[in-house]
């Protein structure tokens, strides 16, 4: 079903995957043309590479980059190739930030307890080796019975992050936003009405182990984008901030003890599973519509309950 004019792009920083490349399906497949940056592996391009095949088959018109799309060089790359897909009379109706590149090291040392207490207990009754219920609870944690979390004993990394790390994190994941904003702007490439979209987790929040510089490229990001919502609108965009659900992305399964949060968010939510790309997806397409012109400098949850919830 065809919603958005022809002459339309989304340019999608992140999209060869996950929230990024669902948007592109869904976009796409209501019209939208589609810009797409990625940065992969060459290993990694054949699923990509047919995903992209899918977008191409819904008639739209489509581009996409492998390149670094936080360097200089990388920007100037897209920003020229987009430029010449455009033509005259092409404009970016929506810019979707979906950069996954931070450090997920830790800030303090943590102490792995010897055994976990309630596993002591629970193997002796079972006549059982402790070892033994502490595979069987990861396994079961992986397989997303979620109500044995309390029986995880996780262990982490002894190696903390650096400023160096935290700084990188906050500028890819964060404050790239309005770097990417600026520059489509001083191209005058953007629609009229535009959209300039974010994604950001429960971690804004939370205080996940291991998640303290993508924690604070969160915040960052949705400070960036209330300010771009009240300094652009004088160009006509907009800017909303969308936070996902606990979702099984490459992003997530890269945190520490990621396992445990997918068991404790099934557990949580109201709907009794986790949020998928797809459903982030939908809330990206409304956001694009035409109806969506009133709704600036928001953030909206799309977890279906599961910031609100509990056990």
């Amino acid at each position: 079903m065809t919603i958005f004019n022809s002459k339309h792009w989304a340019l999608i920083l992140g999209g060869s995957s996950g929230f990024g490349l669902a948007s592109a399906k869904k976009l796409s497949r209501q019209g939208m043309n589609i810009c797409i940056v990625h940065r992969d592996r060459r290993g990694a391009m054949e699923q990509i590479n047919k995903d992209f095949d899918e977008i191409k088959n819904t008639g739209v018109d489509f581009i996409s980059f492998n390149v670094d799309a936080l360097s200089e060089r990388g920007i100037e790359k897209v920003l020229a190739g987009l430029k010449e897909a455009l033509g005259e009379n092409g404009k970016v109706r929506v810019l979707l930030h979906s950069i996954a590149f931070g450090n997920l090291k830790l800030i303090a040392p943590q102490k792995r307890q010897k055994d976990n207490p309630a596993v002591e207990q629970l193997a002796q009754k079972l006549g059982l080796d402790s070892e033994q219920v502490n595979s069987a609870v990861d396994e079961l944690l992986a397989d997303g019975v979620g109500e044995v979390f309390p029986l995880d004993n996780p262990e982490y990394s002894d190696m903390l992050i650096e400023d160096e790390d935290m700084a990188r994190t906050i500028y890819s994941m964060g404050t790239s936003l309005l770097t990417w904003t600026q520059k489509l702007s001083q191209q005058k490439l953007f629609a009229d009405d535009a959209r300039v979209l974010g994604l950001t987790s429960e971690g804004n929040t939370i205080a996940w182990r291991g998640y303290a510089a993508v924690s604070a490229a969160k915040v960052a990001l949705e400070s960036v984008s209330r300010s771009i919502a009240v300094e652009f609108a004088s160009q006509g965009i907009r800017s909303n901030i969308i936070q996902a659900g606990v979702t099984d992305t490459k992003a997530l399964q890269a945190i520490p003890g990621s396992d445990r949060m997918k068991s404790v968010a099934r557990l949580k939510n109201p709907f009794k599973r986790l949020t998928t790309p797809e459903d982030v997806a939908d809330v990206v397409s409304l956001l694009a519509r035409d109806e969506a012109q009133w709704i600036n400098g928001a953030l909206i949850r799309a977890d279906g309950g599961e910031q609100i919830a509990s056990f």
